[in-house]
């Protein structure tokens, strides 16, 4: 097996709206008692493929493409993959520039961003991979902050707190006079995008003086040596260090304070919280490299689903995730959500 991984480190109310209906899907399934199947993934069905994959973007989705890559990698010893994190927007430039096959992403493409492949002649296939909800978290002493409000958060992360708004009990009296230490995603991440918007109103828009990057292990340590700290990223990465964090519910649109977990992931109560992720595979190597088209076909297989899971994200329903195989069978090109 040949692995290698490389980790670099619209309005509200409509983006809002979209992330519920892309979410209501899963409701739908678990109202049929069904999930993605959890039968060992078929790691011994190899294609006979070899080459290279190379793949970059949203470090989000990167946990699900390492599983993806290792397991594909025993089934086609000949193959190798290549994940790189630049985030989503890094991972676009890379992209459009004609320099990977695929594309991970935690949110959707933007329109410039499609502009931009479209000037280098890159046609894509957009492809929903998992459902992810992004969670917030503290240090295991912060005793005060239990659940945050949208307009807290807000109170924390705007533009205009930059330099101004530096202790908890600025965001509110009944929080002590401790330091807020703020940990999160550069602005090349689609995670950024998706909070920012959602707490701010606007995608970019955040104060700039926090510690920022597209390595979610830097956040991790930085919220877990410092005693008011708070940052955010991929459920995933708090699961994998929920011994070291706090994680932190979230008021939702019906006034509950959710806690983030898979199953309020996948039946939308955790919003505005929860988003889908993506994948973007370059037509031209779908059709003319059989090893890209062999990893993504994998990706996409029911059997595999546990791989996802595993990664600590939730898989797409059955009725989504036959879409999602139909538009890449059908090469379905462009920024189509489904």
């Amino acid at each position: 097996m040949q692995r290698l991984t490389q980790k670099n480190s619209a309005s509200r109310p409509a983006r809002f709206a979209y992330s519920l209906s892309i979410l209501a899907l899963s409701v739908s399934l678990a109202a049929c008692g069904g999930t993605a199947t959890t039968e060992e993934p078929a790691a011994d069905a190899g294609s006979g493929v070899s080459g290279d994959i190379q793949i970059d973007g949203s470090s989000t989705v990167f946990p699900i493409s390492e599983a993806m890559a290792e397991e594909f990698q025993i089934a086609n010893p000949d193959t190798r993959v290549t994940v790189g994190v630049s985030g989503s927007g890094g991972g676009f430039k890379k992209f459009c520039a004609g320099e990977t096959d695929i594309s991970n992403a935690s949110r959707p493409i933007k329109e410039e961003e499609v502009a931009l492949c479209d000037e280098a002649g890159i046609e894509f296939i957009e492809v929903p991979i998992a459902y992810d909800g992004i969670t917030l978290v503290t240090n295991p002493e912060n005793d005060w902050a239990q659940c945050l409000t949208v307009d807290q958060l807000n109170a924390m992360w705007s533009p205009e707190a930059e330099g101004s708004v530096e202790n908890w009990n600025q965001v509110d009296p009944s929080f002590p006079d401790e330091p807020l230490e703020l940990f999160g995603p550069g602005t090349d991440s689609g995670t950024f995008d998706y909070f920012t918007d959602e707490v701010n109103g606007e995608e970019g828009a955040s104060r700039g003086d926090y510690t920022a990057s597209e390595d979610d292990n830097v956040i991790v340590t930085g919220v877990e040596s410092t005693s008011g700290g708070l940052g955010y990223f991929g459920y995933a990465y708090y699961e994998e260090n929920q011994d070291q964090l706090k994680s932190i519910e979230v008021e939702n649109e019906a006034g509950e304070c959710i806690a983030p977990s898979r199953e309020t992931i996948a039946d939308g109560s955790y919003n505005p919280m929860s988003r889908p992720l993506y994948f973007y595979v370059k037509k031209e190597a779908y059709d003319t490299k059989p090893q890209v088209k062999a990893f993504v076909d994998y990706q996409l297989s029911t059997e595999n689903g546990e791989l996802v899971q595993e990664a600590g994200y939730i898989t797409l329903p059955d009725d989504a995730l036959a879409q999602a195989k139909s538009r890449v069978e059908e090469g379905k090109l462009g920024k189509d959500p489904i």
